[in-house]
């Protein structure tokens, strides 16, 4: 027997029951019995009562989720494992066999699943919960952050050059270096320009994005390698910010971004392959067992094709088509989406960009910004957004999932979704998405229940954007900002993940926002307007369940029980127990294991 470490495990909670988790479709415990006794007493050997599983996972403090969705205020379902006494397990053992979950309940239940080849892990208190999803990310450009100058958390110019000056050291003369990660939102009141990172790094043409992908910052050499001259025109929805007398400074904004960036050479077929598996292997390090790509191009797409068609995708897949690459879209539109469930990639979702981002100030708001009288942002057609494509694909059977940030961004796409489903009913049914829904004016968030769309919203962006959001919005609007409780409260469904590489993927950090609203050094006290905290259940939820319902996959994932894929994540802590009662101590967590299809894709110390 395999043995994991668990380093916290919470005292105080009773046991679970000894009997098997079932659902109001599943046979009772009498029946179950019943049969188990008869099958016994056919075989005459307790060890061949069942077919041996796979794998069995023992010890464990295990939450199967089977059990309803709590009250918009946060309150547990009375179905749920919870009393007064607060949170505890509903079992703890899982046994599956052939990629599926076979069993799920006590040990001493669970050992009828133990046969000579089964590989059974003493998880030692760890918890079990249903595999963790990110349903929203950039999976290669997590694959390519690992190859780049990390500028995550930088404060200052003269700190991002540095880093950028030593990554030089090893890079070939002439080549391309490129970097990511500064905070194009914390430093819009004081963006650099070229001069310093050009003197530092005359050689090489340099490519540094925003952590949010909003801004660009290059020097001399590499907007002479794009031809951006004092002339050139920023394309609509963009900005280039220029000098007194008309130069580039060498920071682009929002639409722009893509002048710099087209003039890198851009990964090989092979490249891009290895870049995607080695962001999905990192995503299983930290517990997912899948991933949903917020805007797959054609070159993308054609690594993620391959790489299924090879089987060597190690995490499952939903793609979302990137609205913008008008070919891929007409050629998806011919084919349809794909639905295969038992698919590792399914494909049936596109992207679009409604308006820019709230930290560069180009989301589109309502009012002007609170500091920049007289801008109000981009959206629309200004932005890219093809309207009439868009509600071409809805047509033909896609879920839509829009970018939209601002309170007008949000509002005008609510009234886009109206539209298309007044005059075709039968787009409503897709499950569209908002992707962030990051700023709403109140009169607009009960639309999200009553059209059915899903708010896809970071935890990690409400407490990193804390710092700068209620200078944009002003001490009114930022009340409406990240809104997840108000969303709640109205019936609206909502999913939660990371928008990675732009925001630390990490599974805690992110359960820690969603439950606190304080970021990783415990600010501010009480939270960041904390009215819109969430439950540790509905944190937990956020990445499990509601995720399996947005990817149309509720009846094959998202829980534990038998018959469902055996995607499975256990962690040295207790989030549901320490959620409420330390929430801090949340960011000391662990991943033990990822289980994807019954595979362990994850093992902690291996």
């Amino acid at each position: 027997m395999t043995s994991l470490p668990n380093r916290l495990q919470p005292a105080s909670h009773r046991p679970p029951p000894d009997h098997s988790t079932r659902t109001n479709a599943e046979p009772s415990r009498l029946a179950l019995l019943l049969r188990r006794v008869w099958t016994l007493l056919l075989v005459g050997s307790i060890g061949c009562a069942e077919a041996p599983a796979d794998l069995l996972l023992v010890n464990g403090r295990v939450y199967t989720f089977t059990w309803d969705d709590p009250a918009p205020d946060g309150t547990p379902a009375a179905t749920a494992p919870h009393s007064v006494e607060g949170w505890r397990p509903d079992a703890t053992a899982v046994a599956i066999r052939g990629g599926e979950i076979v069993f799920v309940g006590s040990d001493q239940a669970a050992e009828v699943y133990r046969g000579p080849d089964s590989r059974v892990i003493d998880v030692d208190g760890g918890a079990v919960l249903p595999g963790l999803v990110d349903s929203h990310v950039h999976i290669a450009g997590l694959g390519a952050a690992l190859e780049q100058v990390d500028l995550v958390g930088v404060s200052t110019e003269i700190e991002a050059v540095e880093r950028v000056v030593a990554w030089a050291v090893n890079v070939p003369e002439g080549e391309w270096i490129v970097g990511w990660g500064w905070d194009e939102g914390a430093w819009a009141n004081r963006y650099p320009d070229m001069r310093l990172l050009s003197e530092r790094v005359p050689d090489h043409p340099v490519y540094l994005r925003g952590l949010h992908g909003f801004a660009a910052w290059g020097n001399r050499l590499a907007f002479e390698r794009a031809g951006i001259t004092p002339q050139t025109v920023a394309p609509e929805g963009g900005a280039i910010r220029k000098d007194a007398s008309g130069r580039p400074t060498g920071i682009l904004l929002n639409n722009a971004v893509q002048l710099l960036a087209a003039a890198i050479p851009p990964p090989t077929h092979a490249q891009l392959k290895t870049r995607v598996v080695a962001g999905l292997e990192a995503m299983a390090a930290a517990g997912y067992v899948g991933v949903h790509e917020a805007g797959a191009g054609s070159a993308l797409m054609a690594a993620l094709e391959d790489l299924e068609a090879e089987g060597s995708l190690p995490l499952r897949v939903y793609a979302m088509l990137a609205g913008r690459d008008e070919e891929l879209i007409r050629a998806w539109l011919a084919t349809g989406p794909v639905t295969n469930a038992e698919s590792m990639l399914i494909t049936r979702s596109v992207k679009a960009f409604y308006d820019g981002a709230l930290g560069s100030r180009g989301a589109r708001l309502i009012e002007d910004y609170a500091d920049r009288p007289g801008h109000r942002g981009v959206s629309g057609d200004e932005y890219g957004f093809d309207e009439a494509l868009v509600a071409q694909m809805m047509g033909a059977g896609f879920q839509v999932a829009i970018h939209a940030i601002g309170d007008a961004g949000n509002r005008e796409t609510l009234d886009f979704l109206e539209r298309t489903f007044a005059s075709d009913p039968d787009a409503k049914i897709w499950r569209h998405r908002i992707e962030h829904a990051q700023v709403l004016h109140p009169t607009d968030i009960p639309r999200f229940a009553a059209l059915d769309v899903i708010a896809s919203m970071e935890p990690p962006h409400a407490v990193e954007d804390k710092t700068w959001a209620e200078d944009r919005l002003g001490p009114e609007r930022v009340r409406y900002a990240y809104a997840w409780r108000a969303l709640r409260q109205v019936g609206a469904r909502l999913v939660f993940n990371s928008d990675l590489p732009g925001s630390d993927h990490d599974i805690f950090y992110g359960l820690h926002a969603a439950i606190t609203r304080r970021d990783k050094e415990l600010q501010p006290e009480g939270g960041w307007y904390a009215e819109h905290r969430m439950t540790p259940e509905e944190a937990v939820r956020g990445y499990t369940v509601w995720p399996a319902y947005a990817a149309f996959l509720e009846n094959e994932t998202g829980v534990l029980a038998p018959g469902r894929w055996a995607d499975v994540t256990v962690m040295d802590i207790d989030p549901m127990v320490l959620g409420d009662s330390a929430p801090e101590g949340l960011l000391e967590g662990s991943i033990l294991l990822t289980v994807v299809a019954g595979r362990v894709v994850y093992e902690a110390g291996r």
